[in-house]
Parts: structure tokens; C-alpha cells; sequence
């Protein structure tokens, strides 16, 4: 018996741990943000097709919980955000989606004028859990500055989610450490 045999194979790494950047973080890591610690409770992955994939983490800093969506596309674009409740959005939201095929171009939520931005069918899983792919479509709403967020999504006929937030600069989340 050799000492491999003894304490176990090296991991082999997937992420430079020297420089662990926003793209690398996997559950269980810590990151500093908006003046708290967050640990990455789940990871989720979203394929948009054409060889496309996006990233959520489930963030908690043990008195707030917080989803943070990585997007790198050329450029990194992130965004952190918490659940609402549809009807919170607009009462009627879910039957006006349900007999047009799609939500308003335009919602106010919070006293903020949301604008439709995209629409994008996908497939969703936990990566955390190890789920199934299963297909929905979402649509993403900006404000006028581009700042605050708003996302509708479907899952089947009349199952529906949203979510809240803003748009962040990378530089606003720090020390990312493996869990």
C-alpha cells in the first residue's frame, strides 16, 4: 500500500484555485456580496440551445437567500434576484399568459415600468440534486435603465415563477473561496 492508496487520488481541479473567478464557483463555495457572506447552496444550469448554457446559484448569507444568474456570452453579465409571487406582479398575470401565450409586453411592478426584453424557451436542472431536464420558457423584462430586472417563467400549462432583482458588476462580488 502506497501512501496514494493511503490518503486518496489527488482532485483534479476544474478552476485555476490561485484565481477563482465568478464562472468557477460550484456549490458549497463563499463569496462576498453586498457587504454579507453568501454560501452557494445549489447550483442550477439552463440550456437555451445552440451549444448555449447559462448558470443560477441559489445564495445564502444565513438571514437572506438570494439567486444569482451568470451569463457569459463574450461578455459576463449577472444578475441577483429573489422570488415573488406572480400575483404580486399582477393578479390576472397567469390567466392573461395562459390565453395569449405570452405576458404583456410591459408590467409595473413596485411602481417600476418593466419592458419585455426576450423570450426564451429552454431546459432547466438542478445540478445540486442531479434533476432531469425539463423544458420551460422565460421571459426577461428590464427597466428603462437597464438596471432592475423582472423575470416571468413557464413551467407546462399554468405553473409559473418570477423573480426580482438587479444587474451587477462583477467587481461587486469578492473573495470567492472552495468550499
Amino acid at each position: 500500500m502506497g501512501l496514494r492508496d493511503l490518503f486518496g487520488q489527488k482532485k483534479k481541479l476544474d478552476y485555476d484555485p490561485l484565481d477563482i473567478k465568478l464562472t468557477d464557483i460550484r456549490e458549497g463555495f463563499m463569496l462576498d456580496y453586498d457587504l454579507k457572506t453568501w454560501i452557494v447552496k445549489e447550483m442550477y444550469e439552463y440550456d437555451w440551445g445552440n451549444n448555449y448554457f447559462t448558470r443560477e446559484f441559489k445564495l445564502d448569507s444565513g438571514d437572506d437567500i438570494v439567486y444569482m444568474h451568470v451569463q457569459d456570452d463574450d461578455k459576463l453579465s449577472i444578475s441577483v434576484s429573489r422570488k415573488v409571487k406572480i400575483r404580486s406582479i399582477d393578479e390576472d398575470l397567469p390567466e392573461y399568459i395562459a390565453e395569449h401565450d405570452f405576458p404583456p409586453k410591459k408590467l409595473i411592478f413596485n411602481g417600476v415600468s418593466y419592458f419585455k426584453d426576450s423570450e426564451e424557451p429552454g431546459f432547466y436542472r438542478n445540478v445540486s440534486t442531479k434533476s432531469e431536464w425539463t423544458e420551460f420558457i422565460s421571459w426577461e423584462y428590464y427597466d428603462d435603465l437597464d438596471k432592475n430586472t423582472l423575470t416571468i417563467e413557464q413551467w407546462g400549462e399554468r405553473e409559473f415563477d418570477a423573480s426580482n432583482g438587479f444587474v451587477v458588476k462583477e467587481y461587486e462580488i469578492s473573495n470567492i473561496l472552495p468550499g
